[in-house]
């Protein structure tokens, strides 16, 4: 967890009567939010901010289920956004009444994942799909082929993430069986796949992709858009592939879970990040493309400097499943992994 204290905070800390204007704890993907976003948040509302990060949707869901989490404000991708609206796992708090509703690019309001965008604020958007390092590998990439079937320098030397969501929806782009099957024999169709890869995959792993990408550990790692700008930005040489079956898409909006304990702060942290000025710095650490208006003038990643947020291929969105649906995914990850 990493902790931000106000000036004030510090002083109270040092000895004096100085009081904070309470606290905000997020719960958000790992290294996802600016450090100078939440430090300047901090200052200007005098506000102990604590940041706590997550690596899935799941681990994110099994939390709130659990109830209590103590956290203000999480990150959901669409289609666990869904699911935590119809459980009743977080806040309506008119989100639609907000400027920040206002700052949302038109494309991106009243979802099916918020119809009335009454329970959050886009943060981010991007696509999943699969990354190659240059240096291990210089074949063609305009196939999922390259990734589920890896012959080459590729085969043996792939890694996937440990959990299905986006994975499972790339493995269904290729071989053309739609999302959220309730169908057993078309997921049967992703299982042979998945098993078939299995032998050349060194690793299921959703932390530490940047090294052991980056380091040639693995020559090919599913990965998301964003991060892989990020890398190469830092100097690995990667690409991003752009199969013409498709990317998986997905968008990460802010809500508040229910009995929130600084829900206003919550708000007021949701206002600030939302501001073109905020959604503009957000996008240049996170490197993920935002959903909000931003100053173009001050974008660092654009369609020449960063291809892999621009895509040239179609972007089929994760769906909120079905129980049916989704309990045919659970199988095929378990046998997989068994």
């Amino acid at each position: 967890m990493t902790v931000f204290k106000t000036a004030t905070a510090m002083a109270l800390l040092m000895g004096t009567s100085a009081m904070a204007e309470g606290s905000l704890n997020l719960y958000v993907w790992s290294e996802s939010i600016a450090p100078e976003l939440i430090e300047k948040f901090a200052e200007e509302y005098d506000v102990d901010v604590s940041v706590d990060g997550y690596t899935s949707n799941e681990d994110l869901l099994t939390k709130l289920q659990a109830g209590s989490s103590g956290y203000d404000i999480a990150a959901p991708s669409q289609h666990f956004l869904r699911i935590m609206i119809d459980e009743g796992l977080i806040e309506n708090f008119g989100a639609d009444k907000l400027e920040a509703y206002g700052n949302i690019q038109e494309a991106y309001r009243n979802q099916w994942w918020d119809e009335t965008q009454e329970y959050s604020i886009p943060l981010a958007y991007g696509t999943a799909g699969f990354a190659v390092n240059t240096d291990q590998y210089d074949g063609p990439t305009d196939s999922l082929k390259y990734f589920f079937e890896p012959e080459g320098a590729l085969a043996g030397s792939i890694a996937m993430l440990s959990y299905p969501d986006e994975v499972v929806g790339a493995a269904q782009l290729y071989l053309g069986v739609p999302f959220c099957s309730e169908d057993p024999d078309e997921m049967k169709r992703v299982l042979d796949l998945l098993m078939a890869q299995k032998e050349h995959v060194a690793a299921y792993s959703s932390d530490n992709i940047a090294g052991r990408l980056g380091s040639g550990e693995v020559a090919s790692h599913f990965w998301w858009d964003g991060e892989v700008v990020r890398a190469i930005a830092d100097g690995a040489p990667l690409e991003y592939a752009m199969p013409k079956e498709g990317l998986v898409g997905w968008i990460d909006s802010m809500v508040i879970p229910k009995g929130a304990p600084n829900r206003e702060n919550a708000i007021k942290f949701i206002e600030f990040i939302s501001t073109p000025e905020n959604a503009t710095i957000e996008m240049n650490y996170y490197s993920h493309s935002s959903p909000m208006t931003i100053i173009d003038a001050d974008k660092e990643f654009t369609e020449e400097n960063a291809p892999a947020l621009y895509p040239t291929v179609p972007v089929e969105m994760s769906r909120t499943c079905s129980p049916k649906a989704q309990d045919l995914v659970t199988r095929v990850w378990t046998q997989l992994l068994q």
